[in-house]
């Protein structure tokens, strides 16, 4: 991607953190950066391996796994457009403790944390956006374990819905789901059995809370489902 186009998408897509930067931060990071597109499934970086770089979504979706026992896949969080990832390790010095892939084809940029760090070093604005991101996905973090740990089956399904409705909202129709998910994603990021995930999904069409055809769901009674998904 030529320099004067790059840095367009900077200026546009990474708008919150290309405001805090000076004109040499800013020339750095459109020297450093890069942008890759990824497919389906592919994998942006494995569990154990040694963190590199800032991810920033700019098109498309993310998704962070870990796997647990017996070979099971959870899904730990779902990364939207404009999200950044993948620098939690880093500053911890350690190495990923989860994984990520590409949910679907989606463009990603990346700069180097070594780049990062040193822009930290000397720009307090900055360093306070990341303490901000971080701060954000551990009250999260701790919120969604609590629910997956406590909630009955249909809490937990009920609140994949609201967290794929908060992250993607809706479709034209203003009630199908922007996101395709297979019944074993649902049942991963619900902290579920595919069998059970199927058969609550089921429950709740028989409920009139949703419609589904195929890999589309559509929200019917989306009051009644945040109940669901609220008290558990």
């Amino acid at each position: 991607m030529i320099k004067a186009a790059l840095e367009k998408v900077i200026n546009e897509d990474m708008a919150e953190i290309w405001a805090r930067l000076n004109s040499e931060e800013r020339r750095l990071v459109v020297e450093n950066m890069e942008v890759h597109t990824f497919k389906k499934n592919q994998l942006i970086y494995a569990e154990g391996d040694e963190p590199e770089f800032l991810w920033v979504l700019l098109k498309g979706k993310v998704k962070k796994t870990k796997e647990g026992v017996g070979g099971r896949v959870q899904i730990l969080r779902l990364i939207r457009p404009v999200q950044y990832f993948g620098y939690r390790a880093f500053f911890a010095q350690e190495s990923y403790v989860s994984s990520a892939s590409a949910f679907e084809p989606s463009m990603l940029g990346s700069v180097p944390l070594t780049l990062v760090r040193d822009m930290i070093s000397s720009n307090n604005s900055l360093a306070w956006f990341f303490i901000q991101e971080l701060s954000k996905n551990l009250g999260g973090s701790d919120t969604r374990i609590v629910n997956l740990t406590q909630k009955h089956i249909r809490g937990r399904l009920a609140e994949a819905l609201i967290v794929l409705l908060d992250n993607y909202g809706y479709e034209d129709d203003g009630a199908t789901l922007k996101i395709y998910m297979a019944r074993e994603d649902l049942a991963n990021l619900s902290n579920m059995t595919p069998s059970n995930a199927i058969r609550t999904l089921s429950t709740f069409v028989t409920e009139r809370l949703v419609v589904v055809d195929g890999r589309r769901i559509k929200i019917i009674n989306e009051a009644q489902l945040r109940k669901i998904s609220k008290y558990g």
